[in-house]
């Protein structure tokens, strides 16, 4: 089976080279058009030279023959006009030659390929005949001389014929040796025609040996060798990696254990299984196919006519390589660049870390500069070096100066500027708030609704936990937009105040009032004793007085608390003064000569009050 599908792929391989030789057709009569005008032009070139030469050579024997003849006065004469004609020959000739080889260099000439390899070139005309039709007359001629049961190699010579010579095989002229084809390889015809028959009569000698009967059943006996080597290999290939699925299968235990992140199972031993197994059959297809891919060139170099199959084959494999290899090197300059640009990124980054957390830790001072801004002011300065280094590096990356590279890059940046507004803008809004410096980590503050303690904040958002060990993320652009008030910065120094009002009826002296909040405010936990707190009567009211107590303290991070203490102790206070809280009303159906203090402040001989009513007459 596996040799059937071999000679399968074979064929279709054998008719997609066919198929793109089709192809390739018009293409190469093309090339070859504009190789025969070149090899014109360059041909009239060295006739042109050689003409001037002979002209010049035949002028210096003129003159050296009038020199033997002449007297002392003429030869003077002569012999300037002999030193001009070298002078301006030798010039001529630099010239010349110099245009020739660069032509010469750029056009080889047409090949000559009867049987796969390249026998000679031609380089010029023969009558009508342009040097792509004769170079394709004398492969047809080899073909035929190829296929002929008793062909001869002796009878193959060269034969002078008029001003060519002639390279035949018995009466058939295989080709003509002209004058211009010495000129062109700068030999004698004679020699250039023994040269040629020389290599027509070798390639018909291996021709003909390719091609025997006892040549072909060699090859076919190569060609079942190299079957069963592959067969044998691709069976040893398949029993090899039925061993690894059998091995993985029955120690399982061992080598699965699945894969954790963080106490995350990511992949349970089963999935682990499923993996390896399917890796392990794609690992064997592709390994396959490799030796498949490799045996290919044997098999089509085996025989004469399918050897132009593997080497496409092999040229198919090597080019891409070969391409590889050398865009490598090429690019080495530019990688080494993008190297070294990334090494003086890199230590610079290591620099701005190094004077940052200096700084920050207060190792360095620098007026000014405070410490808080130091590690995000690195931040910044970071993304501009690597910013930098992407714009410089950009032009050295493979591909950037291609269309489809920039096209890509353009969508990405659109991308990139509709998507990330809202984040740009925070972004800008965190670098003016570090700046600002409204608040640190640890500090208690307001932002709008939100009262909390800072636990983070970096360039996008802000994160605070309430009282309520709630954390709440507020956008930098929404803090920058609004107000923030800090409790924590002034209470250190000046002490924070905290305030209450109640409301006291009018019947209540003010001196008294102010006296029992005073009280209150001192039995607070939390309260500073070396700031007294003061009163502040901030309205008279319809039915009462609203009465500001402010008191100072020092832990702003217990702001609920103390709040909570001092409501308890103005209550108690003004309880045991016999005080009625009015504050902000106080609605009761009760009788209006029972006191609001509770009982147990009031006694135990207390007694309501009874209203008496006195009448008058008149």
């Amino acid at each position: 089976m596996r040799i059937v599908f071999t000679l399968f792929y074979a064929t279709l391989l054998a008719g997609i080279t066919l198929q793109t030789n089709a192809q390739t057709d018009s293409s190469k009569a093309s090339r070859d058009s504009a190789a025969d005008s070149q090899l014109v032009l360059t041909t009239r070139l060295l006739r042109e030279n050689d003409s001037l030469q002979k002209a010049d050579e035949a002028r210096k024997k003129e003159l050296q023959q009038q020199l033997l003849l002449s007297n002392d006065q003429q030869k003077k004469e002569l012999q300037e006009k002999l030193h001009a004609i070298e002078q301006a020959d030798s010039l001529k000739k630099v010239a010349n030659l110099q245009r020739i080889n660069q032509l010469k260099a750029t056009h080889t000439g047409i090949p000559v390929v009867p049987f796969g390899d390249t026998l000679f070139y031609v380089y010029n005309k023969l009558g009508p005949l342009q040097p792509s039709d004769r170079a394709q007359n004398i492969d047809h001629k080899l073909a035929q001389l190829a296929s002929d049961p008793f062909f001869t190699a002796d009878s193959i010579r060269p034969i002078p014929n008029e001003n060519n010579i002639d390279v035949a095989y018995n009466d058939l002229v295989l080709l003509s040796v002209t004058d211009d084809d010495a000129l062109w390889l700068n030999q004698d015809k004679l020699m250039v025609a023994q040269q040629y028959a020389d290599a027509v009569k070798t390639a018909l000698i291996k021709q003909k040996k390719d091609t025997s009967l006892q040549s072909i059943l060699i090859r076919i006996a190569w060609l079942l060798l190299i079957i069963v080597v592959f067969s044998t290999i691709v069976y040893g290939i398949n029993r090899l990696f039925k061993r690894l699925r059998t091995k993985a299968v029955r120690q399982k235990d061992l080598y699965f254990k699945g894969v954790k992140v963080k106490e995350y199972a990511l992949l349970n031993q089963q999935k682990q299984i499923g993996i390896v197994l399917t890796a392990l059959r794609i690992a064997r297809i592709i390994l396959i196919l490799f030796i498949f891919y490799i045996t290919l060139p044997f098999v089509f170099s085996i025989f004469p006519w399918t050897k132009g199959i593997a080497d496409k084959l092999i040229d198919w494999t090597l080019s891409p390589v070969k391409s590889i290899v050398l865009s490598f090197v090429h690019y080495l300059p530019k990688l080494l660049t993008i190297l070294v640009i990334y090494f003086i990124t890199r230590y610079l980054v290591k620099l701005v870390n190094y004077l940052a957390e200096e700084i920050a830790v207060g190792n360095l001072t620098i007026n000014g500069f405070y410490a808080d801004w130091a590690r995000p002011t690195a931040t910044g300065i970071k993304f501009l070096l690597y910013a930098f280094m992407f714009v410089v590096v950009f032009p050295y990356l493979p591909g950037s100066d291609s269309k489809i590279f920039q096209g890509v890059s353009v969508f990405l940046g659109i991308l990139f500027s509709l998507g990330s507004s809202s984040a740009i803008s925070n972004v800008i809004a965190g670098f003016v708030i570090t700046y600002m410096r409204p608040f640190k980590i640890g500090d208690r503050v307001k932002i709008g609704d939100i009262t909390g303690d800072v636990i983070e904040k970096n360039l996008l958002v802000t994160r605070l936990r309430t009282i309520k060990n709630e954390e709440i993320t507020v956008p930098n652009a929404s803090i920058l937009n609004g107000h923030t008030i800090n409790f924590t910065t002034s209470s250190k120094d000046l002490g924070l105040i905290l305030h209450t009002t109640v409301t006291i009826g009018y019947d209540v002296p003010w001196k008294q009032v102010h006296e029992m909040l005073i009280a209150a405010a001192l039995a607070t936990d939390g309260v500073l004793k070396d700031k007294s707190p003061f009163v502040l009567q901030t309205s008279l009211d319809d039915f009462a007085i609203a009465y500001e107590i402010n008191v100072y303290t020092d832990h702003s991070h217990k702001m609920a608390v103390i709040y909570s203490d001092l409501h308890r102790n103005i209550i108690d206070h003004f309880n045991a003064a016999g005080v009625e809280i009015m504050s902000p009303h106080f609605i009761a159906h009760r009788d209006g000569n029972t006191s609001t203090v509770p009982p147990e402040y009031l006694g135990n001989d207390y007694k309501a009050p009874v209203m008496k009513v006195k009448i008058e007459k008149e």
